[in-house]
């Protein structure tokens, strides 16, 4: 008997580009990849977890969340008036992302994404039966947003727009006027806005990026607490917006996951206390200090252009020189460091890197040595090996 063929929606979906890399690399590799915060769980969210497991009862909630944690989210957007029935809390931001596009496409619609772009972006959209299309975050203007690329990718089959900010993998935000623009060409389209707003709380400049639901009312907002409070596996994210979206979404949700866990639904209560708050402020000191450290190295110990990240944990270092941006990533696994190549966020990022400071100093300076040797090992090969690529 043949095997089935697999639905269309899950044909040539396969571990993404990251998780491939990561299952090449040799013992004692040092990890500059990740993408996960290396800082413990601040103390006020341990604390109220272990309260909540040794007093409490911890079964299911609500589908939608505790009422409490809905409260203190919907608090935090103004446009959501504080109406916790536009609030879904979620076993993270991808699940909330999954919902939300599964609550808004179907066949034959288009996704306008980000490039480059969070790399389970276009496979989820594929998952969802729709399909994806891109705006460009030029490599040569150092991914920033372009105005002009995002009106033109607008078609009257676009249903949703996703953008991120601060961005994985470029650790640029989006500003004022880049939210403004957005809103003003989406202003006559029917399109929603997906706003994945994962990393906004870990940011670099004077103030907080601006949130887009501040800018145009049909936002989804995608968030959580796993970068900002170094809670990747409690699985704690959410989705607000429109209530008709919210519900469709929580429908999917209970059949999924029930609820988010209970426990941790209870810790991150504490999130806007003044104690989680002083955390945040810390971890954006400590990321800052690895940031300016990461970047100066590459400058003289690797004499290679580096993005400058406006938040989130990682930088984009152009490559190109050497080749294809799989064949570096792959020569630096030779030298035990691990880090991502471009292409896997999209054709804007082929070329760099993706590399994180989710790593102490001493870490960040050895993985740029063993980067400088692979590096010099490339300049000693001959020319044919060594890509003539510029930008």
């Amino acid at each position: 008997m043949n095997k089935p063929a697999l639905p269309k929606r899950l044909q040539g979906i396969e571990k993404s580009v990251i998780r491939q890399v990561f299952d090449r690399a040799l013992p004692g590799s040092l990890n500059l990849g990740l993408g996960e915060p290396d800082l413990p769980t601040p103390e006020v969210i341990r604390r109220a977890a272990v309260r909540s497991i040794i007093d409490e009862q911890n079964g299911y909630t609500s589908h939608a969340g505790l009422s409490g944690l809905r409260e203190k989210i919907a608090g935090s957007y103004p446009y959501l008036h504080g109406n916790i029935e536009k609030v879904l809390v979620t076993a993270g931001s991808q699940e909330a992302l999954y919902l939300a596009l599964l609550s808004l496409v179907d066949e034959g619609d288009e996704v306008l994404l980000p490039n480059p772009g969070f790399v389970a972006y276009p496979t989820i959209v594929q998952m969802a039966g729709a399909t994806a299309t891109y705006y460009r975050l030029p490599a040569d203007n150092n991914f920033e947003f372009d105005l002009d690329s995002f009106r033109r990718a607008l078609t009257p089959r676009t249903k949703v727009v996703v953008c991120i900010s601060p961005s994985n993998p470029t650790g640029r935000a989006l500003s004022r006027a880049d939210l403004e623009g957005i809103a003003d060409a989406l202003r006559d389209h029917d399109a929603y806005l997906i706003s994945d707003e994962i990393y906004r709380d870990l940011y670099y400049s004077d103030g907080r990026p601006e949130s887009a639901s501040s800018y145009h009312d049909r936002t989804i907002v995608i968030s959580g607490l796993s970068k900002s409070m170094s809670m990747t596996g409690w699985r704690l994210g959410w989705m607000c917006g429109d209530v008709d979206v919210i519900q469709s979404a929580l429908v999917l949700h209970g059949y999924v996951t029930t609820c988010a866990s209970t426990v941790s639904q209870k810790a991150a209560l504490v999130a806007w206390t003044d104690e989680a708050e002083a955390s945040r402020e810390d971890f954006r000191k400590t990321f800052k200090s690895r940031r300016d450290h990461l970047l100066s190295l590459i400058d003289i110990e690797l004499g290679l252009r580096a993005v400058t990240p406006d938040g989130a944990f990682y930088t984009m270092i152009d490559v190109a020189r050497y080749g294809s941006s799989m064949t570096v990533a792959d020569a630096l696994l030779e030298e035990r460091v691990i880090t991502v190549p471009g292409a896997a966020f999209g054709t804007e990022a082929e070329g760099f890197l993706r590399v994180s400071f989710c790593a102490d100093l001493e870490a960040l300076t050895e993985g740029v040595g063993r980067m400088k040797k692979a590096f010099q090992s490339f300049e000693l090969a001959s020319g044919e090996e060594v890509s003539t690529v510029t930008r």
